[in-house]
C-alpha cells in the first residue's frame, strides 16, 4: 500500500549515497524533512523543483530542516542513471531533455553545467529490475488511479486495462522508493514532521512549501 499523507514515513530504499553524508528517515527524528525526489533527465526537476529545495535548504538547514535529494527513474532509463547523477553532483553537468531546457531558457555555464550547486546529501532511488506484471498487479493499479473504474462500461474498461499493460511493458525497473510513496511522477517533494510522520507529498512546484515547514518547526 502506497504511502499517504499521515503516515509513518518508511526508510529510503537507497542503491548508494552519492553526495554528503548518508542518512536516512529513522535517523532524523526531531528534525523537519524535506524530501526532493527527482530525475537527472526532467527539466522541471532543475527549472523549479531542485532550485526550490536548495531555497528551503539555504533559509533551515540550521534551525531544524534537513533536506535529502533522491535521484529516481521511472522513465529514460537510459538517461536516468547512476552514472549521469555522479556527473551531475561531481561537475554539475547535465545532460539530454534538463541540458536542452536550460541551455534554452539561458540557465547553463559553459553551455551544459548548472549555474548552482546542490549542497545537500543526494542518494540514488533503489532500483529493482521489473518482473513479468501479473493480472493482480495491473488490476491494483487501476483501482488505485482510478476510483469509478467499477462505473466504466465493460469497452472502456477494456481499453484502460490494454493501455496499463502498455505502461507496464515500457517499465524495465521499479524504483522502490518512488512506488512506496505512490509519488506521480517528477519532480516531488515530501515533507515529514520531527515526529516522523508523512505531512504533505506533491507532485510538481506548488510555492506553499516554505509555508509548511514553517508550521512543523512550530509544533
Amino acid at each position: 500500500m502506497a504511502i499517504h499523507t499521515g503516515s509513518r514515513a518508511p526508510n529510503l530504499k537507497v542503491s548508494e549515497w552519492v553526495y554528503g553524508e548518508p542518512t536516512n528517515i529513522d535517523k532524523e527524528k526531531g528534525h523537519v524533512v524535506f524530501l526532493e525526489v527527482f530525475q537527472v533527465n526532467c527539466p522541471g526537476c532543475f527549472l523549479y523543483g531542485i532550485p526550490d529545495a536548495i531555497d528551503i535548504y539555504k533559509k533551515y538547514h540550521n534551525n531544524g530542516v534537513v533536506v535529502i535529494g533522491l535521484a529516481t527513474a521511472f522513465e529514460d532509463y537510459d538517461k536516468n542513471t547512476l552514472d549521469n547523477l555522479k556527473l551531475l553532483l561531481s561537475s554539475g553537468e547535465v545532460i539530454g531533455e534538463t541540458r536542452n531546457a536550460l541551455r534554452q531558457y539561458g540557465q547553463l555555464v559553459e553551455g551544459k553545467k548548472l549555474p548552482y550547486k546542490i549542497p545537500f546529501p543526494v542518494a540514488m532511488d533503489s532500483l529493482k529490475k521489473e518482473q513479468n506484471y501479473s493480472q493482480t498487479k495491473v488490476m491494483n493499479f487501476i483501482e488505485k488511479n482510478v476510483p469509478n473504474f467499477s462505473s466504466y462500461d465493460e469497452n472502456d474498461k477494456t481499453i484502460l486495462i490494454e493501455r496499463v499493460k502498455a505502461y507496464f511493458n515500457t517499465k524495465q525497473y521499479l524504483a522502490e522508493t518512488f512506488e512506496e510513496y505512490g509519488l506521480q511522477g517528477t519532480p516531488s517533494a515530501i515533507i515529514i514532521d520531527k515526529k516522523g510522520i508523512v505531512r504533505d507529498i506533491t507532485f510538481g512546484a506548488n510555492g506553499f512549501h516554505e509555508n509548511t515547514i514553517k508550521h512543523l518547526l512550530k509544533e
